[in-house]
């Protein structure tokens, strides 16, 4: 079949938009007006020694993809993280994309990223206060997917989350379920999350946010000729899935 999600690999921040369940519905928006650099489903850090690779206003890095292959599901890119000045290479990504089918209702997007610092460097992010924390995969959806809430492997539904450790998280509503989830190999497993839903009392703002953010306890070195790989699923479906569903799901992928 035909993967009903689009990758866009001219961005500034490469991104997967339109991200539709397989009935067709679109769950991501790209560039909404309150946080124009947030890109549907994409990945990117916020700082590398310091320099800004998240926001798109003032002194901001570009990712650049320099070539992207297809083959059968899964498609691999090259992208360079080029800094501020336009000149200098700050990482070299290599980004892989997999659709997964897992059944009728739902598939998944394996989301794997390796990032090769040019010199030895420091991942961070800005410390949270009332915001703050984030990088890694992250998920802006549609403003029209209303009344979703958030749900940790305990179950509870949930308006917001603040760095609550987690092998998964899924954000959904009885039409939808989006949920990401935190491979055990990846670097500070279980990853903390910073999260938001939609809800009426949100009106127009900020809302339908997934971060895995890897950073949130604190920045990490990696030195130059090393590599910070992590790899996520994403499950994406009509309906909304079970907290049980949902482990099982991370439970066969984890073991894989």
């Amino acid at each position: 079949m035909i993967a009903p999600w689009t990758a866009v690999w001219s961005s500034a921040r490469p991104h997967v938009h339109p991200l539709r369940t397989p009935s067709g519905r679109i769950l991501s928006t790209d560039g909404p007006a309150d946080h124009p650099w947030h890109h549907a489903l994409w990945s990117t850090i916020k700082f590398v020694n310091g320099e800004n690779y998240w926001e798109e206003y003032g002194e901001f890095g570009r990712l650049v993809t320099l070539d992207a292959f297809t083959d059968g599901p899964t498609t691999t890119a090259t992208i360079d993280w080029i800094a501020p000045d336009g000149q200098a290479v700050a990482v070299r990504e290599v980004r892989t994309l997999e659709h997964v089918e897992l059944g009728i209702d739902r598939y998944a997007i394996d989301w794997t990223f390796d990032l090769a610092p040019t010199v030895t460097a420091v991942f961070d992010r800005t410390p949270f206060t009332t915001w703050g924390g984030y990088g890694g995969l992250t998920l802006r959806g549609a403003a029209d997917w209303t009344d979703t809430d958030l749900r940790l492997p305990d179950g509870a539904a949930r308006d917001r989350l603040l760095g609550e450790p987690a092998p998964w998280c899924a954000l959904a509503s009885d039409a939808a379920t989006v949920a990401l989830l935190d491979h055990p190999s990846n670097v500070r497993f279980p990853t903390p999350w910073y999260a938001s839903n939609r809800a009426e009392t949100y009106g127009e703002g900020w809302a339908n946010f997934v971060n895995a953010a890897f950073l949130w306890d604190g920045s990490l070195r990696i030195e130059a000729g090393g590599h910070l790989v992590r790899r996520h699923r994403v499950i994406v479906a009509d309906g909304r899935l079970t907290t049980a569903t949902v482990a099982a799901e991370f439970d066969r992928w984890a073991q894989s």
